[in-house]
């Protein structure tokens, strides 16, 4: 990496009670073997979360808080894109456009179409698409430590603006919703749990347990 990495311990405690399960070990145990597949998808997700961003800007530019926290979000996903962009070319791995998990699409089919419903509902998803990304970095580290320490070090390096990018969204579904989001977080983290746990033929950064062939 072109940047020095710090190396400072993360609590990611908060994330671990906030949701529902964990990875599943055999997930783990399939991304080690399929390094090139979970890089590539991670510089999509990255991607993707920094467009997502972007596209919350522009649909709710009145929301001045929204605006401050997201801009620095883009900013950082952007870096982190081309981070893993540059683990790809360091293991001689070919960038390409790769077919998306079903994880993100599982999650909005449930987002109401009115507003301020549909907002909410945003803010509260991208909150816990946040907080998998986390859980998985970290829990990814012990595996990765051994036969690619570098990556295992830069997973570490993330977990502190990972967990940052989880307290921003649900603040923001807290502050902006005209009640309680406990109802409908915990809506969203039960169908969380149902993707992260159940069979799933596509393996991606955020998909469920692997199906052998």
């Amino acid at each position: 990496m072109t940047e020095k990495l710090a190396e400072k311990a993360v609590d990611i405690s908060p994330i671990q009670q906030f949701l529902h399960c964990d990875t599943p070990q055999a997930w783990l145990e399939h991304a080690v073997s399929d390094l090139e597949t979970l890089l590539i998808d991670h510089a999509h997700c990255e991607k993707k979360a920094a467009a997502t961003a972007v596209k919350l800007m522009f649909r709710y530019p009145e929301r001045i808080d929204l605006l401050k926290k997201l801009s620095q979000l883009i900013r950082e996903e952007v870096l982190h894109f081309e981070q893993v962009l540059e683990f790809i070319e360091q293991q001689g791995i070919k960038y390409r456009a790769i077919k998306p998990s079903r994880y993100a699409a599982g999650l909005h089919q449930y987002v109401e179409k009115d507003e301020p419903n549909r907002f909410v509902d945003s803010l509260i998803i991208g909150g816990i698409i946040e907080a998998r990304s986390c859980e998985r970095f970290h829990a990814l580290v012990p595996y990765l430590k051994d036969s690619h320490p570098e990556l295992a070090k830069y997973y570490r390096f993330l977990l502190k603006s990972e967990s940052r990018h989880f307290m921003d969204y649900i603040d923001l579904a807290k502050q902006y919703a005209s009640e309680s989001i406990e109802q409908r977080l915990q809506f969203f983290l039960t169908k969380e749990k149902e993707l992260i746990e159940s069979p799933d033929p596509l393996f991606r950064f955020h998909s469920g347990v692997p199906v052998l062939d």
